[in-house]
C-alpha cells in the first residue's frame, strides 16, 4: 500500500480540498441558516468528495490504495472497523450520563419533536410502525446496514486524508507525527460549517464558538488514528472508508439528551463530546504507543 506524492502534489491537494470544501461548506450554512435541512445535508454530502476531486486536480494515483482488497487473514478488521465507533459511543455516552443523569431523556423527545413536526411519525402510525419499532430498526440499522450504504460517501473523504495525506505526513513526519497534523488539518477543514452553521455542537454550547472547532480537531486527530489504523493493518481504502460510515451512522445519542442540556454537547454524550471521547482517546493512545514501539524495534 503506498501512493507516490510529491510535496508539489501535497500542496495543490490540500489548497484544492480546503477551497472546495470551505465553498462548499459556506453554501451549506446558508441554506441551513434558512431552516432548509434537507438541502443542507445534500450539500454535505456532497462535500465529502471534495477530498476525492482534490486528489484528481493535484494529479495524485489512486493507484495502491488499495481498491482491491485482499483481505485473507484480516476479516477481525472489518467487524473492527464496523463496531468499534458504536462501542466507543456507547461507552463515552454512558459515562457523560453518569456525570449528568439528569439531562438522559428516555423518551427520545427531540427526535419525536423533529418526527412529528416533519409528519413522519403520523405516516408511520398509519402504516402500523410505533415510534419503539423505529428505534430498534434504526439501531440494528446503524449497526449493519448504514455503515455499508455510507461508504461510498465516506470514501470520497478517505481516499483524500488516509489515502494521500496520513502517507505523505507519516513519512515526512513519522507516523503519529503524521496522524496528529493529518487529523488537525481534517479537522480545520469542518471550521466554516461548524461556526457559520453549528455543525456538530450547535451555536450556543459551552465556549461557543471558539471551544468547538478545538475540540472536534482533538476528537478528529483521534478518529484519524482509528481510521489509519485499520487502513495499514487491511491495506485497502475500504476499510477505513466502512469505519468512516460507521462513525457517522451511530447517531442515537444526539436523541437522548434534554433539550435544556442542548449546551453541553461540547462536553457529549456523542463521541466528539470532551467526556464522551475519553474511551477513544484511551484506545488511540494504546495504539499509538504500540505503533511506536514497532517503528523502534
Amino acid at each position: 500500500m503506498k501512493t507516490e506524492i510529491s510535496k508539489k502534489q501535497f500542496t495543490v491537494y490540500i489548497i484544492a480540498a480546503f477551497i472546495l470544501g470551505w465553498i462548499i461548506e459556506f453554501t451549506a450554512s446558508i441554506f441551513a441558516n434558512k431552516g432548509d435541512a434537507d438541502t443542507f445535508k445534500i450539500i454535505m454530502a456532497c462535500c465529502m468528495f471534495a477530498p476525492l476531486l482534490s486528489v484528481l486536480i493535484a494529479g495524485i494515483q489512486l493507484k495502491g490504495m488499495g481498491f482491491i482488497p485482499h483481505l485473507k487473514g484480516k476479516i477481525r478488521y472489518i467487524f473492527f472497523s464496523l463496531w468499534i465507533p458504536a462501542l466507543l459511543s456507547i461507552i463515552g455516552g454512558a459515562l457523560f450520563f453518569v456525570i449528568f443523569p439528569n439531562a438522559y431523556d428516555g423518551e427520545f423527545t427531540v427526535l419525536r419533536n423533529m418526527m412529528e413536526e416533519a409528519g413522519v411519525l403520523e405516516q408511520m402510525e398509519a402504516r402500523g410502525l410505533t415510534f419503539d419499532k423505529y428505534l430498534i430498526i434504526s439501531t440494528v440499522s446503524s449497526l449493519t446496514i448504514a455503515p455499508i450504504f455510507n461508504i461510498i460517501f465516506a470514501l470520497g473523504e478517505e481516499i483524500g486524508w488516509r489515502g494521500a495525506m496520513y502517507p505523505y505526513l507519516k513519512e515526512k513526519l513519522g507516523v503519529t507525527k503524521g496522524r496528529i497534523v493529518g487529523g488537525v488539518i481534517w479537522g480545520c477543514w469542518h471550521w466554516p460549517v461548524m461556526i457559520l452553521a453549528g455543525y456538530e455542537y450547535g451555536k450556543d454550547y459551552l465556549g461557543a464558538p471558539v471551544l468547538g472547532p478545538v475540540v472536534f480537531c482533538i476528537s478528529t486527530v483521534m478518529m484519524g488514528i482509528l481510521l489509519d489504523y485499520v487502513y495499514e493493518k487491511t491495506e485497502t481504502i475500504w476499510m477505513p472508508a466502512l469505519m468512516h460510515g460507521a462513525i457517522n451512522a451511530f447517531t442515537i445519542f444526539a436523541y437522548i439528551v434534554k433539550p435544556e442540556y442542548a449546551d453541553k454537547a461540547i462536553l457529549g454524550p456523542m463521541h466528539i463530546g470532551i467526556i464522551s471521547m475519553i474511551p477513544m482517546v484511551i484506545l488511540t493512545v494504546i495504539i499509538s504507543v504500540k505503533t511506536g514501539r514497532s517503528d523502534k524495534a
